[in-house]
């Protein structure tokens, strides 16, 4: 049961072959068995979660079902959860115990998943490694002394080592797709505001958008019939009529134009990496796909972009985090100012200053013209490349990141290299455009490498059937690392 697919655990207990309880109970020991070595959970929360098992089983009882209904779930530590600590890992929320729900969590009660617990990040989704959050860095499955990608990175290694079935995550500039891609599992970003973010605490409000890892496109699918929805509370959400994301997996792949740009195949992407993409596109055009080359010119100017923006956004949202209603508060202090920035001190990590820091230069008087306001032009430009493009494709496919898992600490010393990691994710991001990482290989170090697949606006439908069709013919996604057999 740890490696079966979600239809079949719900199958399974629709036949009564296992209880919620007995499946959650599997979790449960796995987690309780390799979290002390791969630290993907920050909390684990048995008694919540047997409790939520045993209202299943009780539903079931009554002749209720439900694709998700028993089905263990783990959450990224970035959605409040009502009665748990929710820490967005940081020292900052480290004994923070939501009030209420995220609207995710909610969708995810509503339909019975039993909640296992909340997953390691980077503090407060600021990272693409896993490295920077307080309660210690997050090991990959694959090869421990490797990061597992981040920041949705606790999530991924739960997926990848089997600790859970499924997680959710967030990606702000791919940090659901790249951990994805570095532990080998699968992870979709939909389209900005499919995915509420009531409750997700925020880093950049025009760019955080949650969104489903796990083993393969039709979990996922599953899963985003869950998440996805209107919610008036959260501004940004879009007003769609309901859609069952599982509803075109079985279509054929045939007389699918894939557009592969050129910026995405050039210099700086590792062999290893690119040969393996190559690979699986081949797969598609022998199933009577096209290939079309595309350009995206302003490719290279989406990291410079996506760093003046995103710390903008975060320097305001990470403002109320100041020791006075909740959080983190200095113990010693003289006065309000000093309580303020001993509080901000020592309840923030360094990438997390770091970014505050550039984020309120560049809103500041006599730079937000030359930074901020000019980053936002080149964001329109960046949608307009991607529109371009459509017009030619169905699916632009190309690296998620231009390596497979690098070693821990390699890039901790050099921000911007590792910031550079995330030059064919980010600009999806900016476009607000939905994004999927598929697992098609393994490079010559045993590392998992993964296909991206873009999408044009709430195509989220067609890319799952894409990725479920190359799933059906392939077995990358449901591998297991050797030193964690099942």
């Amino acid at each position: 049961m740890l490696n079966a697919s979600l239809s079949e655990m719900s199958a399974a207990l629709e036949s009564r072959k296992i209880s919620s309880v007995e499946l959650t109970q599997l979790f449960l020991g796995r987690i309780a068995k390799l979290n002390g070595e791969l630290n993907a959970f920050i909390t684990a929360d048995a008694p919540r979660a047997l409790k939520d098992a045993a209202a299943a089983d009780a539903r079931r009882a009554t002749g209720q079902s439900g694709p998700l209904l028993g089905i263990p779930v783990a959450h990224k530590d970035i959605f409040c959860t009502e009665g748990i600590r929710t820490t967005c890992g940081s020292k900052m929320l480290a004994d923070f115990v939501s009030p209420y729900d995220a609207h995710v969590i909610s969708r995810f009660g509503a339909a019975g998943a039993v909640l296992l617990g909340k997953t390691n990040m980077d503090e407060f989704a600021m990272g693409s490694s896993n490295e920077s959050s307080y309660f210690g860095a997050v090991k990959n499955p694959w090869r421990r002394s490797a990061v597992p990608g981040g920041s949705s990175g606790g999530s991924a290694a739960a997926v990848a080592a089997r600790m859970a079935p499924a997680a959710t995550g967030t990606d702000t500039g791919g940090s659901i797709r790249q951990p994805a891609s570095f532990t080998g599992v699968c992870g979709v970003k939909p389209t900005y505001g499919v995915v509420s973010r009531y409750g997700m605490i925020a880093f950049a409000s025009s760019l955080d958008q949650g969104g489903p890892m796990g083993k393969g496109a039709a979990d996922l699918a599953a899963l985003l019939n869950v998440m996805a929805g209107f919610d008036a509370r959260d501004s940004t959400s879009l007003d769609r009529p309901p859609e069952d994301y599982a509803r075109d997996l079985e279509r054929p792949v045939a007389g699918l134009r894939i557009g592969l740009p050129r910026e995405y195949f050039g210099d700086g992407v590792d062999a290893d990496v690119a040969a393996r993409v190559q690979d699986a596109i081949r797969w598609f055009e022998g199933q009577g796909a096209k290939t079309v080359e595309i350009t995206l010119p302003n490719t290279k100017l989406a990291v410079p972009v996506y760093y003046v923006l995103a710390p903008a956004e975060a320097s305001s949202n990470l403002s109320r985090f100041d020791g006075v209603r909740y959080g983190h508060r200095a113990a010693e202090y003289a006065d309000l100012y000093e309580m303020y920035c001993k509080s901000r001190a020592e309840g923030f990590g360094a990438e997390v200053k770091r970014r505050i820091l550039v984020g309120t230069y560049v809103l500041s008087h006599g730079y937000y013209d030359a930074y901020y306001l000019q980053a936002q032009k080149i964001r329109r430009l960046i949608a307009g490349d991607f529109s371009d493009a459509f017009a030619q494709c169905d699916v632009i496919m190309g690296p998620v990141a231009p390596t497979t898992a690098y070693e821990a600490g390699a890039m901790s010393g050099d921000p911007v290299k590792m910031y550079l990691g995330d030059i064919f994710t980010i600009p999806a991001s900016l476009a607000g455009l939905p994004g999927m990482s598929i697992p098609c290989g393994f490079d010559s170090k045993g590392l998992p490498v993964g296909l991206q697949a873009i999408g044009n606006y709430f195509s989220e439908a067609r890319l799952l059937n894409v990725a479920h069709q190359y799933q059906k013919a392939t077995d990358w996604h449901i591998r297991v690392p050797d030193a964690f057999p099942l």
